[in-house]
C-alpha cells in the first residue's frame, strides 16, 4: 500500500529476541528470590526447631539458665582477651607450667637424656642396667600422679627427681593400679613375652591369639548375660570402649533413621569420653543433672530431651567420680519407649558389679538382662586385673557391633578392615587379658569383690560414724568407690593435707569434695586410711580456727580446684591441662 511503511524482519527478530531475553531475565531473578527465600525460610526452620528442642528439653527456666552461662563465658573469655590481662595471664600460666616441668622431667647432673638413636646399639647387659631405672622392683613411681588435680599416667624412676615415692603397695593410691598379686604378674609378663611379636591384625599368622580375643569377648559376655546372637570387641581401655558404642549407635541412626544432627544424652557424672565422642564424631553431648540426694541421673530431665536426633542415651555402673548406679531400669523405660540405644558404662564396675551378689552384697539390674540395654563397656584392666591397655565393648547384636567396624574395600593395598579404631594391636596384651581371667576364675574374682566391696564399706560406715557431721558420704555407694564431702570444711585443704601424709586421693568438682577408689591394696588400709583422714580433717578444722601455728601454704589441689571453681570461663584450665600434656613429652 502506498505510504505503508514495512519493518526490516532483522529488526523484528531483534525486538522478539529482547522480548524473550527480558522475560527470562525476570524468570531468573524471580527464581533466584525464590531460592533465597526457600533458603532464609529454611534456615529459620532449623534454627526454630532447635529453638523448640532447647526449651522443651531444658525448659524456659532452664534455656534461660544456660543463656546466661554462655553470655557470661563468653564476656569473660572476652576479658581474658584483653592486652594487658592476657600477657598477665600467660605469664602465670607459663610459670606454672615451668614448675610442673620441674616436678616432672628430670634435669641436672647425672641425668642422661636420650634425644637420638645411640650410634651403635647398647649390649644386652647395657639395656638392661638402664631399664632398671624404671624397673617397678626397683623403687618407681608408678601410679596416676594428681598434679594439682589434673591426672595422667607416668612411669618415673624416684632416683632421678626429688618426688617423694607414692606407696602405692600400701594402699596409699585411689584407683590406678589395679594389682592382682606378684604371682599375676609374674604369669602376665611371661604370656606378653610369648606372645610379643603377635598382632591379631593377622589371625592366619597368629591364630592362638585370634582365639584368646574372641574367648575373652566370650567370657565377658557371659558375665553380663547376654543373649544369644550377642557381640562385642576388644579395646585399648575405657575411653576407646565407650567411644565405640557412640560410633556405633550414631551409625547405626544414619544408616535406618537418615540422623544428620545426632545428640547423645548421659549424665553429668557420666565418663568424659562421652565428651571426646562427641568431639570426634561430631555429636552434641547433653549433660543431665543428677538428683542432688540420690545422685542418679534425672530420668524426668533425660526424657525431655529426648527427640528425634537422639542417637543414644546412656548411664553409669557405677559412675566415677561418686560410685553411684544410675537408674538403667528407668533409662531402660525411656530408651525402649523412643526405641533408642541404651548404653551401660560398666568399665569401673567391670569385675566388681557382676559378682556382687555372688559376694554377699546388695546389687541393682544393670546388665543384658534388662531389655533396653543395647551395649556394655567393661574394663579388664581395672578389677580384671589385667595388664594395662584392654577392655571389651559389648553389643546385644552382632549388626550393631558392625555398626563400629570400618571397611576399605578400594585401597591398592588390598581389602581393610578393622573392628575399632586400631589396626594393628598387641596380641601381647590380649596374651596378659586371657591368662587373668583364666588365673581368676568366677570364685577368684568373687572373693576380690567380697574383699575390695568390703573395704569400701568399711570406709564408707566409718566416716558416717568417725567424722560426723564434719564429713558425709555422697550417695549410696554399692561398689568400690567412696565419695565424701563437708558443708564447713575446704575438702581441697583437707585434700592438700592427705597428700602430706602420703595418700593420692581424686579430688572432685560440684560439689567439692574426694574420693577414694577402692583396690586390693586398699583392704589393708582401710584403719590407716581413716586415722589419717581425721587427722587431715583437724589440722583444717584447727586453720579455720585460726590456732597458733596452723596456718599453712595453699597446696596444689586448693589452688587449681579454688581457681577452676571460680572461672566462668575455662579457658585457663584448659591452656594448663594442654601444657601439662605437652610436658608429658618433653625427654
Amino acid at each position: 500500500m502506498a505510504g505503508s511503511s514495512r519493518v526490516p524482519v532483522s529488526l523484528r527478530s531483534f525486538a522478539s529476541s529482547k522480548k524473550v531475553a527480558v522475560k527470562s531475565s525476570s524468570f531468573l531473578v524471580l527464581n533466584l528470590d525464590l531460592f533465597r527465600n526457600i533458603v532464609f525460610a529454611f534456615f529459620i526452620l532449623r534454627h526454630f526447631r532447635r529453638a523448640v528442642r532447647k526449651l522443651r528439653g531444658r525448659g524456659v527456666f532452664g534455656t534461660l539458665v544456660d543463656f546466661y552461662s554462655a553470655v557470661r563465658r563468653y564476656s569473660y573469655g572476652v576479658f581474658l582477651n584483653f592486652p594487658g590481662i592476657r600477657s598477665k595471664v600467660q605469664s602465670q600460666v607459663d610459670e606454672a607450667l615451668k614448675k610442673l616441668e620441674d616436678r616432672l622431667v628430670p634435669k641436672g647432673p647425672g641425668v642422661t637424656r636420650y634425644l637420638a638413636l645411640p650410634k651403635e646399639g647398647m649390649t644386652e647387659l647395657q639395656v638392661k642396667e638402664e631399664l632398671k631405672k624404671y624397673d617397678i622392683a626397683d623403687s618407681l613411681l608408678f601410679s596416676t600422679r594428681r598434679f594439682g588435680g589434673i591426672q595422667a599416667d607416668v612411669i618415673f624412676d624416684a632416683r632421678l627427681s626429688e618426688m617423694e615415692h607414692v606407696s602405692w603397695e600400701e594402699g596409699k593410691v585411689s584407683g590406678a593400679v589395679y594389682h592382682g598379686g606378684d604371682d599375676l604378674l609374674n604369669l602376665q609378663s611371661e604370656a606378653s613375652r610369648i606372645f610379643s611379636i603377635s598382632n591379631p591384625m593377622h589371625p592366619d599368622i597368629f591364630p592362638g591369639v585370634r582365639k584368646m580375643e574372641a574367648e575373652i569377648v566370650a567370657m565377658v559376655l557371659a558375665m553380663f548375660n547376654a543373649p544369644s546372637g550377642a557381640g562385642g570387641i576388644t579395646t585399648s581401655g575405657g575411653t576407646e570402649s565407650i567411644l565405640m558404642a557412640c560410633l556405633s549407635a550414631r551409625t547405626k541412626a544414619y544408616v535406618e533413621r537418615g540422623v544428620s544432627e545426632p545428640e547423645i544424652i548421659v549424665p553429668s557424672t557420666a565418663h568424659a569420653g562421652f565428651d571426646k565422642a562427641g568431639h570426634y564424631f561430631g555429636l552434641a553431648v547433653h549433660r543431665v543433672a543428677v538428683d542432688p540426694v540420690t545422685l542418679k541421673v534425672d530420668l524426668k530431665a533425660v526424657s525431655r530431651l529426648v527427640n528425634y536426633n537422639t542417637v543414644l542415651i546412656a548411664g553409669s555402673a557405677p559412675n566415677f567420680p561418686h560410685g553411684i548406679i544410675d537408674d538403667i531400669v528407668g533409662l531402660n523405660k525411656i530408651a525402649l519407649r523412643r526405641r533408642i540405644p541404651l548404653h551401660v558404662d560398666a568399665c569401673l564396675g567391670s569385675f566388681l558389679i557382676p559378682f556382687l551378689e555372688k559376694a554377699g552384697y546388695p546389687t541393682e539390674p544393670f546388665d543384658f538382662r534388662v531389655k533396653g540395654v543395647t551395649s556394655v563397656s567393661c574394663d579388664t584392666h581395672k578389677y580384671g586385673f589385667a595388664p594395662k591397655g584392654s577392655s571389651v565393648v559389648l553389643f546385644r547384636t552382632k549388626k550393631l557391633r558392625s555398626y563400629g567396624y570400618f571397611v576399605s574395600a578400594a585401597w591398592p593395598g588390598g581389602i581393610y578392615a578393622s573392628p575399632s579404631l586400631a589396626g594393628s594391636r598387641a596380641g601381647s596384651l590380649i596374651a596378659g587379658t586371657w591368662a587373668s581371667l583364666m588365673s581368676q576364675g568366677e570364685n577368684g574374682y568373687t572373693n576380690s569383690c567380697r574383699d575390695i566391696v568390703g573395704a569400701a564399706k568399711e570406709i564408707e560406715s566409718g566416716i558416717r560414724e568417725r567424722l560426723h557431721p564434719d564429713l558425709y558420704i555422697l550417695g549410696e555407694p554399692m561398689v568400690s568407690v567412696v565419695a565424701f564431702s563437708s558443708k564447713t570444711l575446704n575438702m581441697y585443704e583437707v585434700a592438700d593435707e592427705l597428700s602430706s601424709l602420703g595418700w593420692h586421693l581424686n579430688a572432685l568438682q560440684d560439689p567439692p569434695a574426694l574420693h577414694i577408689a577402692c583396690t586390693r591394696p586398699t583392704v589393708s588400709a582401710v584403719e590407716k586410711f581413716l586415722k589419717d583422714l581425721e587427722k587431715a580433717v583437724q589440722s583444717v578444722k584447727l586453720r579455720g580456727e585460726g590456732e597458733p601455728g596452723s596456718k599453712a601454704a595453699i597446696g596444689e589441689t586448693t589452688a587449681l580446684y579454688g581457681v577452676a571453681g571460680s572461672l566462668p570461663n575455662k579457658s585457663v584450665i584448659n591452656a594448663m591441662a594442654t601444657g601439662f600434656i605437652d610436658t608429658l613429652y618433653k625427654a
